[in-house]
Protein backbone atom coordinates (compact mmCIF):
# COMPACT_ATOMS: atom_id res chain seq x y z
CA UNK A 1 0.00 0.00 0.00
CA UNK A 2 1.19 3.61 -0.77
CA UNK A 3 2.73 5.71 1.93
CA UNK A 4 2.78 9.23 2.13
CA UNK A 5 6.76 10.13 3.19
CA UNK A 6 6.84 13.64 3.11
CA UNK A 7 5.68 16.84 1.23
CA UNK A 8 9.00 19.07 0.03
CA UNK A 9 8.55 22.49 -1.78
CA UNK A 10 7.46 21.20 -4.79
CA UNK A 11 7.03 17.74 -4.81
CA UNK A 12 5.40 15.22 -2.70
CA UNK A 13 7.21 11.87 -1.79
CA UNK A 14 5.84 8.54 -1.13
CA UNK A 15 6.84 5.05 -0.34
CA UNK A 16 5.51 2.53 -2.54
CA UNK A 17 7.36 -0.50 -1.33
CA UNK A 18 11.08 -1.24 -0.16
CA UNK A 19 12.84 -0.48 -3.19
CA UNK A 20 10.72 2.26 -5.10
CA UNK A 21 9.17 5.82 -4.07
CA UNK A 22 7.10 7.56 -6.15
CA UNK A 23 7.46 11.52 -6.67
CA UNK A 24 4.19 13.84 -7.31
CA UNK A 25 5.38 16.97 -9.15
CA UNK A 26 2.85 19.15 -7.90
CA UNK A 27 1.74 22.98 -9.33
CA UNK A 28 3.65 24.60 -6.10
CA UNK A 29 6.14 26.90 -7.12
CA UNK A 30 9.26 28.12 -4.70
CA UNK A 31 11.70 31.02 -4.63
CA UNK A 32 14.76 32.04 -2.00
CA UNK A 33 13.32 28.68 -0.10
CA UNK A 34 9.79 30.16 0.31
CA UNK A 35 7.03 28.09 -0.71
CA UNK A 36 4.51 30.86 -2.64
CA UNK A 37 0.93 30.53 -1.84
CA UNK A 38 -0.08 30.64 -5.70
CA UNK A 39 0.55 27.75 -7.73
CA UNK A 40 1.38 27.39 -11.29
CA UNK A 41 -1.46 24.94 -12.99
CA UNK A 42 0.27 22.73 -15.18
CA UNK A 43 3.61 23.23 -13.91
CA UNK A 44 4.16 20.11 -12.61
CA UNK A 45 3.49 17.89 -15.80
CA UNK A 46 5.78 20.15 -17.26
CA UNK A 47 8.83 19.39 -14.56
CA UNK A 48 7.77 15.81 -14.80
CA UNK A 49 8.07 15.70 -18.12
CA UNK A 50 11.40 17.79 -18.43
CA UNK A 51 12.90 15.35 -15.69
CA UNK A 52 12.20 12.11 -17.62
CA UNK A 53 13.56 13.63 -20.95
CA UNK A 54 17.28 14.53 -19.15
CA UNK A 55 17.13 11.39 -17.26
CA UNK A 56 17.27 9.61 -20.95
CA UNK A 57 19.01 12.02 -22.51
CA UNK A 58 21.98 11.78 -20.04
CA UNK A 59 25.11 9.66 -19.85
CA UNK A 60 24.70 9.03 -16.66
CA UNK A 61 22.75 6.25 -14.19
CA UNK A 62 20.04 7.81 -12.15
CA UNK A 63 17.16 6.24 -10.14
CA UNK A 64 14.02 7.10 -12.80
CA UNK A 65 11.95 3.72 -13.33
CA UNK A 66 8.82 5.08 -15.17
CA UNK A 67 6.47 7.56 -15.71
CA UNK A 68 3.11 6.90 -13.60
CA UNK A 69 0.95 9.97 -14.85
CA UNK A 70 1.69 12.55 -16.52
CA UNK A 71 2.75 14.57 -13.14
CA UNK A 72 4.05 11.28 -11.23
CA UNK A 73 7.29 9.32 -11.56
CA UNK A 74 8.27 6.03 -9.90
CA UNK A 75 11.76 6.37 -8.53
CA UNK A 76 14.26 3.64 -7.01
CA UNK A 77 14.95 4.72 -3.41
CA UNK A 78 18.68 5.73 -2.64
CA UNK A 79 20.40 6.87 0.50
CA UNK A 80 20.71 10.62 -0.22
CA UNK A 81 23.50 12.40 -0.56
CA UNK A 82 22.78 15.98 1.31
CA UNK A 83 24.37 17.87 -0.93
CA UNK A 84 23.30 19.99 -3.94
CA UNK A 85 25.31 20.09 -6.42
CA UNK A 86 25.54 22.92 -7.98
CA UNK A 87 27.65 23.83 -11.54
CA UNK A 88 27.81 27.41 -12.94
CA UNK A 89 29.10 28.31 -15.99
CA UNK A 90 27.50 31.75 -15.53
CA UNK A 91 28.50 34.60 -12.89
CA UNK A 92 25.08 34.91 -11.85
CA UNK A 93 22.91 34.88 -8.86
CA UNK A 94 24.00 33.84 -5.57
CA UNK A 95 27.65 33.84 -6.93
CA UNK A 96 27.37 37.12 -8.26
CA UNK A 97 26.75 38.55 -5.19
CA UNK A 98 29.23 36.47 -3.15
CA UNK A 99 31.82 38.05 -5.89
CA UNK A 100 30.49 41.21 -5.38
CA UNK A 101 31.42 41.07 -1.64
CA UNK A 102 34.77 39.82 -2.16
CA UNK A 103 36.17 39.02 -5.67
CA UNK A 104 39.30 37.36 -4.44
CA UNK A 105 37.80 34.83 -2.11
CA UNK A 106 36.44 33.36 -5.26
CA UNK A 107 39.08 33.12 -7.55
CA UNK A 108 37.14 34.07 -10.47
CA UNK A 109 39.29 36.63 -12.55
CA UNK A 110 39.40 40.51 -11.69
CA UNK A 111 36.56 42.69 -13.03
CA UNK A 112 33.85 40.00 -13.91
CA UNK A 113 30.54 41.67 -15.06
CA UNK A 114 27.43 40.08 -13.92
CA UNK A 115 26.44 37.30 -16.38
CA UNK A 116 30.19 36.99 -17.75
CA UNK A 117 30.87 33.55 -18.57
CA UNK A 118 33.62 31.89 -16.79
CA UNK A 119 37.07 30.64 -17.68
CA UNK A 120 35.55 27.07 -17.15
CA UNK A 121 32.54 25.85 -15.54
CA UNK A 122 33.22 25.55 -11.74
CA UNK A 123 31.30 23.14 -8.95
CA UNK A 124 29.99 25.46 -6.40
CA UNK A 125 28.38 23.11 -3.55
CA UNK A 126 25.30 23.92 -1.03
CA UNK A 127 24.41 22.22 2.20
CA UNK A 128 20.76 20.08 2.02
CA UNK A 129 18.46 22.26 3.88
CA UNK A 130 15.19 22.56 4.98
CA UNK A 131 15.20 26.19 5.57
CA UNK A 132 17.96 27.75 3.65
CA UNK A 133 20.87 25.89 1.79
CA UNK A 134 24.34 27.47 2.54
CA UNK A 135 27.88 27.41 0.32
CA UNK A 136 29.66 24.68 1.65
CA UNK A 137 33.67 23.99 0.63
CA UNK A 138 35.08 20.62 -0.25
CA UNK A 139 37.12 20.59 2.96
CA UNK A 140 34.11 21.13 4.70
CA UNK A 141 32.47 17.82 2.98
CA UNK A 142 35.39 16.62 3.81
CA UNK A 143 35.69 16.94 7.32
CA UNK A 144 31.65 16.20 7.94
CA UNK A 145 32.71 13.26 6.04
CA UNK A 146 29.79 13.48 3.82
CA UNK A 147 31.45 11.74 0.97
CA UNK A 148 35.26 10.12 0.62
CA UNK A 149 38.04 11.96 -1.26
CA UNK A 150 37.16 9.78 -3.89
CA UNK A 151 33.66 10.05 -3.97
CA UNK A 152 33.77 13.97 -3.81
CA UNK A 153 36.07 13.74 -7.12
CA UNK A 154 33.60 11.28 -8.54
CA UNK A 155 30.71 13.71 -8.10
CA UNK A 156 32.47 16.86 -8.92
CA UNK A 157 33.77 15.39 -12.04
CA UNK A 158 30.31 14.22 -12.96
CA UNK A 159 28.32 17.36 -12.09
CA UNK A 160 30.75 19.14 -14.28
CA UNK A 161 30.30 17.03 -17.34
CA UNK A 162 26.52 16.59 -17.10
CA UNK A 163 26.42 20.55 -17.01
CA UNK A 164 28.38 20.27 -19.99
CA UNK A 165 25.76 17.74 -21.46
CA UNK A 166 23.36 19.64 -20.73
CA UNK A 167 24.82 22.74 -22.21
CA UNK A 168 25.17 21.08 -25.28
CA UNK A 169 21.68 19.84 -25.49
CA UNK A 170 20.34 23.43 -24.37
CA UNK A 171 22.59 25.53 -26.79
CA UNK A 172 21.79 23.75 -30.07
CA UNK A 173 18.01 25.04 -29.35
CA UNK A 174 19.10 28.80 -28.67
CA UNK A 175 19.23 28.66 -24.66
CA UNK A 176 22.59 29.50 -22.43
CA UNK A 177 22.59 26.94 -19.60
CA UNK A 178 24.04 29.28 -16.87
CA UNK A 179 24.08 27.02 -13.93
CA UNK A 180 22.23 23.74 -12.56
CA UNK A 181 21.52 21.87 -9.42
CA UNK A 182 22.28 17.82 -8.94
CA UNK A 183 21.23 15.80 -6.44
CA UNK A 184 22.87 12.29 -5.90
CA UNK A 185 21.75 9.37 -3.82
CA UNK A 186 23.40 5.45 -3.14
CA UNK A 187 22.48 2.50 -4.12
CA UNK A 188 21.56 0.76 -0.51
CA UNK A 189 23.04 -2.86 -1.59
CA UNK A 190 25.81 -1.37 -4.13
CA UNK A 191 26.65 2.28 -2.85
CA UNK A 192 26.83 2.81 -6.40
CA UNK A 193 26.44 6.85 -6.66
CA UNK A 194 23.45 7.18 -8.81
CA UNK A 195 21.75 10.88 -10.18
CA UNK A 196 18.35 11.25 -8.79
CA UNK A 197 15.88 13.94 -7.59
CA UNK A 198 14.68 16.06 -10.74
CA UNK A 199 16.23 17.93 -13.78
CA UNK A 200 14.19 21.25 -14.78
CA UNK A 201 13.49 24.90 -14.82
CA UNK A 202 14.04 24.43 -11.21
CA UNK A 203 17.01 23.62 -11.35
CA UNK A 204 18.97 25.37 -13.66
CA UNK A 205 19.03 28.76 -15.07
CA UNK A 206 18.32 28.97 -19.01
CA UNK A 207 19.24 32.56 -20.69
CA UNK A 208 18.01 33.07 -24.78
CA UNK A 209 21.50 33.29 -26.86
CA UNK A 210 19.62 35.88 -29.32
CA UNK A 211 19.02 37.97 -26.43
CA UNK A 212 22.01 37.79 -23.87
CA UNK A 213 24.35 40.70 -22.78
CA UNK A 214 26.97 40.68 -20.62
CA UNK A 215 26.55 43.13 -17.29
CA UNK A 216 22.56 43.28 -17.62
CA UNK A 217 19.96 40.72 -16.40
CA UNK A 218 19.01 38.33 -18.11
CA UNK A 219 15.80 36.90 -19.90
CA UNK A 220 15.47 33.41 -18.26
CA UNK A 221 13.48 30.68 -18.82
CA UNK A 222 13.38 29.50 -15.42
CA UNK A 223 12.47 30.17 -11.61
CA UNK A 224 14.62 33.68 -12.30
CA UNK A 225 11.87 35.45 -13.60
CA UNK A 226 9.59 34.54 -10.44
CA UNK A 227 12.95 35.80 -8.53
CA UNK A 228 13.26 38.90 -10.08
CA UNK A 229 9.28 39.94 -9.78
CA UNK A 230 10.18 39.03 -5.93
CA UNK A 231 12.83 41.29 -5.76
CA UNK A 232 10.98 44.18 -7.81
CA UNK A 233 7.89 44.16 -5.38
CA UNK A 234 10.17 43.98 -2.11
CA UNK A 235 10.11 40.28 -1.00
CA UNK A 236 13.64 39.59 -0.65
CA UNK A 237 14.54 42.49 1.30
CA UNK A 238 11.56 41.64 3.53
CA UNK A 239 12.84 38.13 3.73
CA UNK A 240 16.16 39.88 4.83
CA UNK A 241 15.32 41.68 7.97
CA UNK A 242 12.84 39.07 9.03
CA UNK A 243 15.66 36.59 9.18
CA UNK A 244 17.85 39.26 10.48
CA UNK A 245 14.95 39.62 13.41
CA UNK A 246 14.75 36.30 13.71
CA UNK A 247 10.90 36.35 12.10
CA UNK A 248 9.02 34.52 8.99
CA UNK A 249 7.15 36.77 6.69
CA UNK A 250 4.32 35.33 4.23
CA UNK A 251 4.76 35.62 0.39
CA UNK A 252 2.83 37.69 -2.08
CA UNK A 253 -0.13 36.12 -3.65
CA UNK A 254 1.24 35.94 -7.44
CA UNK A 255 -0.70 37.86 -9.46
CA UNK A 256 -2.21 36.33 -12.69
CA UNK A 257 -0.04 37.60 -15.31
CA UNK A 258 2.96 36.38 -13.11
CA UNK A 259 1.70 33.11 -12.89
CA UNK A 260 0.59 33.02 -16.98
CA UNK A 261 4.01 34.36 -17.47
CA UNK A 262 6.09 31.81 -16.04
CA UNK A 263 4.23 28.80 -17.01
CA UNK A 264 4.46 30.11 -20.29
CA UNK A 265 8.46 30.02 -20.34
CA UNK A 266 8.76 26.59 -18.78
CA UNK A 267 6.52 25.29 -21.55
CA UNK A 268 8.31 27.18 -24.47
CA UNK A 269 12.03 25.52 -23.03
CA UNK A 270 10.66 22.46 -22.64
CA UNK A 271 9.63 21.77 -25.89
CA UNK A 272 12.28 24.07 -27.78
CA UNK A 273 14.61 21.96 -25.93
CA UNK A 274 13.00 18.42 -26.19
CA UNK A 275 12.28 19.10 -30.02
CA UNK A 276 15.86 20.15 -31.14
Amino acid sequence: MMKFIHSGKVKDVYELDAKFLLFHFTDRVSAYDVPMITDIKGKGEILCKFAEFWFHHLDFNNHMVRLDAKDKMVVKKLKMIPLECVVRGYLYGSLYERYSSVPKLLDLGPNLKLASKLEEPIFDPTTKSKIHDQPISENQILGDKILTKNELSYVKDTSIRLYNQMSEKSKNAGFIMADVKFEFGKDPITEEIILADSLGPDEFRMWSIESYKVGEVQVSYDKQYLRDWLIKVGFKEKLKDAANDGKKVMPPELPSEVVNELLKKYSYVYHKITNS
